[in-house]
């Protein structure tokens, strides 16, 4: 029988719900209990494929092939399970939902209402993401008070009633902020957060109040006074220096077994081992790794999200503390490009539209004559593509069909647009742009002996994928003993997946996103690769 953990933000966004729904599942799954992790998102968008990074962060692309929101990263490095199509769940996919559902005549001429119809969908899309765990850890975006979110809140409130005694808990994650004038904690944006979702009908349970500090016995009891919470309910959520010492903090508190209480569940042992030897791996890392990240997406810094983090985890397995340097692509020309020589690596991350372009292709090019180690991913291995094909091969106008749809050599080109390769006329489908991608898990073959065969130390693998635009297979020939190795080829073998340089210390470039199945344990053996080279290169 499946108990559900639904966690609420209050007072302002950006907490880190997602950091406190993934670290509790954590602890729960260490103690041997099945657990699921579902995002619930307030905003229209059927799903985050077509917003941009700047104002949403990172699209985080699921093995089935889901483009979902970026704490779904959170929850899969944190928790060691993967997220599907049902754990990211959108105010639009609702609506979407229930309008077909009227359509077909599914609620018998009734009129379509926010109650019951559209708060029944959000149950039942609930109980799907839960997929019968033994505890399913459920978040709700946005913050309470905002309008978008009263539906999903609705719902939760009425199925806690529906669940009966000891089947759901209410954590709601909220701000104790720090005033440096009176030298305090002020609990009032706590106390008004927790009275507005009150007013809703819906009592938490287990408070999270985040901040610089710990909070004493005599604020718990205040908090506790003030928001009709068990003051041994009343838990900090500190500022940690990792993200991933939020698990241990939280254990600390022992707030893992007063929800095994409220749930009336037996105890499991708990394995913090994971935890623990990682927490000792970070505090054994000294020295530095400094790495350049050529993107155009650079003002938020969660539009990279699974790739930062998959920088520090295979820089904590190279025992490094990284230091990424972000460079904005459009900022960088034939001089400022010089610049990169203090780099320890270049990474090159994916992307959509030709903007900053020529900047990526130029450090690119500097990262091959130069023998620094270079990572390109998605668009970044186009870039190597295009950069080599125009410097090496001589194809001064080769390019992408994406940036330039009349160029003599479309090195990069939509599979429909292959058979139009030498210069005719292309005819690119603009249409529905978030419906024709290569999308989720796809299996690639990879080159014996080849670096990136001997990174993954395996000649089949599993990667996934978001992009439309492919190597053309139409000009592959030029490529013949240039240098260029394509060392890793889709299962058909009719896709190119990996490209790197025959005489360079570390230069690979793949299609797929190998961030998204990085974790803090293990990291990914390209980007642990990487990071080896980069170290290499200091030396």
């Amino acid at each position: 029988m499946t108990r559900y953990v639904f966690i609420t933000g209050g007072v302002v966004s950006s907490l880190g719900k997602g950091i406190a729904a993934a670290s509790l599942a954590s602890l729960f799954k260490l103690r041997g209990f099945k657990v699921s992790l579902q995002k619930l998102d307030p905003y229209i968008n059927l799903d985050p494929g077509t917003m941009s990074p700047i104002q949403h962060g990172e699209v985080f692309v699921t093995d089935d092939g889901a483009e979902t929101d970026l704490d779904l990263g959170h929850y899969e490095r944190f928790v060691g399970i993967k997220m599907t199509q049902d754990s990211n769940v959108t105010a639009g996919r609702v609506y979407s939902n229930v309008i077909n559902k009227e359509r077909k005549g599914e609620y018998l001429g009734s009129t379509v209402q926010v109650i019951p119809h559209i708060t029944d969908e959000i149950k039942k899309l609930i109980i799907r993401g839960a997929k019968n765990s033994d505890i399913a850890f459920v978040e709700i975006g946005g913050t309470v008070g905002d309008i978008e979110s009263l539906p999903f809140l609705e719902s939760i409130r009425q199925f806690s009633l529906e669940l009966g005694n000891s089947r759901s808990i209410f954590v709601h994650l909220t701000l104790l902020p720090y005033i440096d004038v009176t030298n305090e904690i002020k609990t009032k944006p706590t106390q008004h957060s927790v009275k507005e979702l009150r007013s809703i009908g819906i009592q938490p349970d287990i408070l999270l109040c985040r901040g610089k500090n710990p909070i004493n016995q005599k604020l718990k009891k205040k908090i506790a006074l003030f928001t009709n919470v068990s003051e041994n309910a009343v838990f900090s959520a500190v500022d940690a220096k990792s993200i991933y010492d939020v698990p241990m903090l939280f254990r600390e508190q022992k707030i893992d077994e007063y929800m095994l209480k409220k749930f009336k569940l037996k105890s499991k042992r708990l394995n913090l081992k994971p935890w623990s030897t990682y927490k000792s791996k970070v505090g054994k890392c000294k020295k530095t790794v400094k790495i350049a990240v050529i993107g155009k997406y650079v003002d938020l810094a969660d539009s990279y999200k699974s790739l930062n983090e998959a920088l520090y985890h295979s820089a904590v397995i190279n025992n490094r503390v990284i230091d990424i340097t972000y460079l904005d692509s459009e900022k960088i020309t034939k001089s400022s490009v010089k610049k990169l020589k203090l780099m320890d690596g270049i990474l090159v991350p994916g992307g959509f539209g030709n903007r900053g372009i020529e900047g990526k292709v130029l450090a690119a090019q500097y990262a091959r004559i130069n023998k620094i180690p270079y990572l390109g991913i998605c668009l970044g291995m186009q870039i190597s593509v295009i950069e080599f094909a125009r410097n090496v091969l001589k194809l001064k106008n080769a390019n992408s069909t994406e940036f330039n749809s009349n160029t003599k050599h479309p090195v990069i080109a939509l599979v429909e647009e292959w058979k139009d390769s030498l210069g005719k006329k292309i005819i690119s489908d603009k249409k529905n742009m978030g419906g024709t991608m290569r999308l989720g898990a796809q299996d690639c073959t990879l080159l014996k002996g080849s670096l990136a065969h001997k990174s993954y130390k395996k000649i089949a693998i599993n990667e996934r994928h978001r992009h439309r635009y492919e190597v053309n297979n139409a000009l592959l020939k030029l490529f013949d003993n240039s240098g260029l190795i394509f060392s890793g080829e889709s299962k058909k073998g009719n896709l190119m997946e990996i490209v790197e340089l025959k005489d360079h210390p570390w230069y690979l470039a793949c299609q797929f996103h190998p961030e998204f199945t990085s974790s803090p344990i293990s990291g990914h053996p390209l980007f642990n690769g990487f990071i080896a080279a980069s170290i290499k290169k200091r030396k």
